[in-house]
């Protein structure tokens, strides 16, 4: 569950931001719509906790993001948020498998090689854990990128324009998979975009 209440934030006193209040229950999908420049990824941001809010509070599964402390911050949002970015960002340097892993690590969880295998099967790039990420294609990689977010089985996955820069079949594809990825793990999904194809996608909906 994810929950904000009056959030905003500041970059400069003539650059804020004020967003709505939302509210996302386990195993439900939230899209966030936006034009750009009406603060999207910064929401995102604040929601992960990767931007300190001017006001307000984020709460997941009743823990207030906002009270915690930096290290803490992180540690949480290790184990209990999955984040999944427009743009992939993988160690290039790692195998697809140990990509994968590597959320088990930040988490401070052992390193579950039979889940990244599960996953890779279930998402279509089973044959891709010995190759470099850079050795994938577009769709593979936004895969690889939802399996990662969903490895330590987190209570909430973010995805920041994950379909934007994907043709309408992989789009649909991408949708599906973060639905039923979040379903199966029981986590809050929350899709911040300015893709309009993906509005009757979705049942809840807030506009920026």
């Amino acid at each position: 569950m994810l929950a904000t209440n009056q959030l905003s934030f500041a970059y400069n006193p003539t650059k804020q931001f004020t967003f709505p209040d939302v509210y996302c229950a386990n195993r439900e999908a939230l899209l966030i719509l936006g034009r750009s420049g009406t603060g999207k990824t910064t929401f995102l941001h604040l929601l992960a906790l990767l931007l300190k809010p001017k006001s307000g509070s984020v709460t997941i599964d009743e823990t207030d993001l906002t009270k915690l402390s930096v290290a803490e911050t992180a540690a949480f949002r290790a184990k209990h948020v999955g984040i999944v970015f427009q743009k992939p960002h993988f160690v290039s340097s790692l195998s697809v498998l140990d990509n994968l892993l590597l959320a088990n690590y930040l988490a401070d969880k052992p390193q579950d090689k039979a889940r990244a295998k599960e996953l890779a099967a279930q998402l279509g790039f089973g044959d891709h854990l010995d190759k470099k990420t850079h050795q994938l294609s577009q769709g593979e990689q936004q895969r690889v990128s939802i399996a990662r977010a969903v490895m330590n089985q987190p209570g909430v996955i973010l995805a920041d324009e994950p379909t934007s820069s994907l043709d309408d079949e992989n789009t649909e594809r991408v949708v599906q998979l973060l639905r039923e990825q979040s379903e199966q793990i029981g986590a809050s999904l929350i899709v911040v975009t300015h893709d309009q194809r993906l509005k009757d996608a979705f049942q809840n909906r807030v506009a920026l």
